[in-house]
């Protein structure tokens, strides 16, 4: 297994982590309608204003290269275009690709191994100089760079000769991101200012997905200043960089004049100025945003959620409750077993557990039905996963202890049995001691004694994700980079992504044959709604072995300033589309 496949599913772990916990959760009603307004039924969003954004974490890395964003990210995709992007409307609308710098989503040839895109004209940065192939292509190169590092990973396996490249700055022997490469990567080619082909090592019907990522966005080789672009990058999109401050702490954007509406369909860009800043704690900005003073009134944020008590509070006041958004991200909280560990090498313990398992307490452990919903299959409810229902061992709202008992029985266990929970101690919605509890109290009507091992977060994490040191009972979860069962399904069953030194993620170690082949059979699918069936049925297929128990898809509830318009959110992210957002 390469090095850059190790790196790619650890990136993705902490990719979903920052997704949810700070930017691809929660905003714009999904039970409202597609673009209702708050609190101004009827009234037409206008240019003009300034949008302010209330953060706890700063905007670090602010260079397309360094950021790990997919479907044209949140802050960054006001900055940045990329060849696709996504759909810009609410629910399962928005987790559909669409074309963005390029006229279409790329034509596949030679089975799905070669991607040809063309790029629209017209296309011009900030200072008003045209946008080509070759700056696509040199974007993409210096990602490669080692100082650029942190951007998502999968150029690196997908490209022809990428596992090996190590960035244009290297092209000229200099190591310190100030040297403007000439060879570049022979897999990318730029046969005229319009056109770029991609030249991949296996068939990838969903690279339409992966061009939304910030990696895709054109920078102009003349302008590259290494490291320090992030200070200052050329904008391909609606808004300019004015302000960096303390690596992100406070970035003001202000309006490309050179962009046009007329080449770009998805944003909408209503401010006129956008102020994010950061460093707030997140009672402190649900505060602000409820109070809707001065400037906050037309403030949101992208990284705050409500927790329950907050959402308690605000759902009782009518005016309030009429300013909080619901997103929902792919995204899925499971118990993991380690098969080789005793007693789960044995199928029929695993599905005792799965049986014994009350969802109504793990839900009200993860802050109730109004932030978690429950899951029995391991991809979210969203079409474009290829959701397909199963149950394939029912517990019912809470538990069915008799199942569990039986099954227990004809493995040996008829006067039960003892086994170790491992979890973060960490106060969060994914693994925290609250439904570790639940969990507990749950298994012990089925006669399973359940031992709580709480772990510091890092520690956890190291554990859980070493081949070697992984736990045989612990809580997990996982998210994908884009709206699809590939990036969700793989990473965590196909044997061939099974890491014996390095970050592991398919903790059941499932290397089945039939799995791994039906993987690369659907990965060589360009029609991505015969794809989706097809990882519903795989989804369902590996349900049968009870390598996880499914427990919920979180919820996010986000609040936003009184005077905001136009709230949009797509089943892709769960985030409120800054794109989008009119401010009165």
């Amino acid at each position: 297994m390469r090095q850059s496949s190790v790196t790619a599913r650890r990136l993705a772990a902490v990719s979903v982590s920052l997704a949810v916990a700070a930017g691809a959760v929660a905003c714009g009603p999904k039970d409202n309608d597609a673009k209702a307004e708050p609190g101004s039924a009827g009234a037409q969003p206008r240019k003009g204003g300034t949008l302010t954004v209330l953060n706890t974490d700063p905007q670090q890395d602010f260079d397309p290269a360094r950021l790990y964003t997919s479907g044209g990210g949140n802050v960054p995709s006001l900055v940045f275009r990329t060849l696709t992007t996504r759909n810009r409307e609410n629910g399962a609308e928005g987790a559909e690709v669409v074309p963005d710098l390029a006229t279409d989503t790329g034509r596949p040839s030679q089975n799905a191994t070669v991607w040809t895109y063309t790029l629209k004209k017209g296309l011009k940065y900030e200072d008003g100089t045209a946008i080509t192939s070759a700056d696509i292509k040199y974007g993409i190169e210096r990602s490669f760079a080692a100082e650029l590092s942190g951007g998502a990973p999968y150029l690196r396996d997908w490209l022809i000769g990428g596992a090996d490249y190590q960035g244009p700055y290297k092209d000229k022997g200099e190591d310190k991101g100030e040297g403007k490469g000439k060879k570049g990567l022979d897999s990318i080619e730029t046969p005229d200012e319009q056109t770029i082909v991609f030249r991949l090592n296996k068939p990838e019907g969903e690279f339409p997905y992966l061009a939304t990522q910030t990696q895709f966005a054109p920078v102009p080789e003349a302008k590259d200043t290494g490291t320090k672009y992030e200070q200052h990058p050329v904008s391909s999109g609606p808004y300019k960089v004015v302000t960096n401050e303390n690596d992100g702490e406070r970035l003001v954007l202000a309006r490309n004049t050179h962009w046009s509406a007329t080449t770009d369909a998805e944003r909408k860009a209503y401010p006129d100025k956008i102020d994010v800043r950061s460093g707030f704690d997140s009672s402190v900005i649900n505060q602000r945003l409820s109070s809707s003073q001065g400037a906050d009134a037309a403030a949101v944020t992208t990284d705050t959620n409500l927790g329950p008590a907050e959402l308690a509070k605000v759902s009782g006041d009518k005016e309030l409750a009429a300013r909080v958004g619901t997103g929902h991200f792919g995204y899925t909280n499971y118990i993991a077993f380690n098969p080789k560990v005793k007693p789960f090498d044995d199928p029929k313990v695993r599905q005792a557990i799965s049986y014994a398992v009350d969802r109504t307490s793990v839900i009200n452990a993860a802050g109730g039905s109004s932030l978690a919903e429950a899951a029995t299959t391991y991809l979210p409810d969203q079409k474009s996963f290829g959701y397909t229902e199963y149950d394939h061992f029912p517990a019912g709202r809470s538990g069915n202890a008799a199942k569990a008992k039986e099954l227990l029985k004809e493995a040996g266990h008829a006067n039960g049995l003892t086994v170790t929970l491992t979890h973060s101690n960490a106060k969060d919605f994914e693994t925290s001691p609250e439904i570790a509890t639940a969990i507990q109290d749950a298994l012990k009507k089925a006669g399973i004694t359940v031992k709580l091992q709480g772990l510091e977060d890092n520690d956890y994490k190291d554990k859980i994700h070493g081949a070697r040191t992984e736990p045989g009972f612990f809580l997990a979860h996982w998210g994908a980079d884009w709206p699809s069962g590939g990036p969700f399904l793989a990473p965590i069953f196909d044997g061939r992504q099974i890491v014996k030194d390095g970050a592991n993620f398919n903790t059941g170690f499932l290397d089945d044959k039939a799995v791994n082949a039906e993987i690369d059979a659907i990965n060589k699918l360009t029609d991505l709604d015969a794809a989706a069936t097809r990882w519903g049925a795989l989804d369902k297929k590996i349900g049968e072995r009870a390598l996880t128990v499914p427990l919920f898809h979180p919820v996010y509830k986000r609040l936003y300033g009184k005077d905001i318009k136009n709230i949009v959110i797509s089943d892709w992210t769960g985030v409120l589309d800054i794109s989008q957002v009119a401010v009165k």
